[in-house]
């Protein structure tokens, strides 16, 4: 599988851009926060793909990073959606808006993106809500705090807890408790837990 493909940019669309790797120019197809991120044709870039290989070709899609790039695999897991759809989803909605619709069950945001109808939006929400779980991110942009969070999350799933309890606990514990070190955040977890 291509991972990433570093050259120089021969053309971009908001669909499509073509990269010329050691002289082969490989044709992706792109999102357009991919698009947004591609420098001017002509200059070096460096992007995600992820390689899809059907009985009749051998594509490559590319991200702006590799969070859009993780999305992307998560949605082509979802039954009836393939990479164009998943593009599509991509375009419409930024990764983080995605999986807050996910986890909010936000069927109306989704249905607006087009290709996407009610029953689609269904299924998405459907297979990849519990593949996110709660919001699981840094206290008021503190790096270390969503560290802690994430940590105190392995270290109740490691004690035998249910990892959907223990981010629920610690999601809670955290927002409670903003700037607690890790330590104190899993005392606090388990007490909300053993309630």
């Amino acid at each position: 599988m291509i991972a990433f493909l570093r050259g120089a940019l021969l053309e971009k669309t908001p669909q499509q851009a073509v990269v010329d790797v050691g002289g082969v120019g490989y044709r992706l197809f792109i999102t357009l926060g991919g698009y947004e991120m591609l420098p001017a044709v002509g200059q070096p870039a460096q992007i995600q793909t992820v390689t899809v290989v059907r009985e009749d070709a051998f594509l490559l899609y590319g991200f702006a990073d590799k969070a859009e790039k993780e999305m992307f695999l998560k949605l082509i897991s979802v039954t009836r959606i393939g990479p164009k759809l998943a593009c599509a989803v991509l375009s419409g909605m930024k990764p983080d808006a995605l999986r807050n619709a996910v986890v909010g069950g936000d069927k109306t945001s989704l249905s607006k993106i087009p290709g996407v109808g009610g029953k689609t939006a269904e299924r998405i929400i459907m297979e990849l809500k519990d593949k996110f779980g709660p919001q699981l991110s840094p206290v008021d942009g503190a790096p270390a705090a969503g560290q802690n969070m994430l940590d105190a999350v392995a270290a109740l799933v490691n004690l035998g807890y249910q990892k959907a309890h223990a981010e629920k606990a610690v999601v809670k514990v955290g927002e409670e408790n903003q700037g607690s070190d890790l330590a104190s955040l899993i005392r606090k977890s388990l007490k909300e837990l053993s309630r």
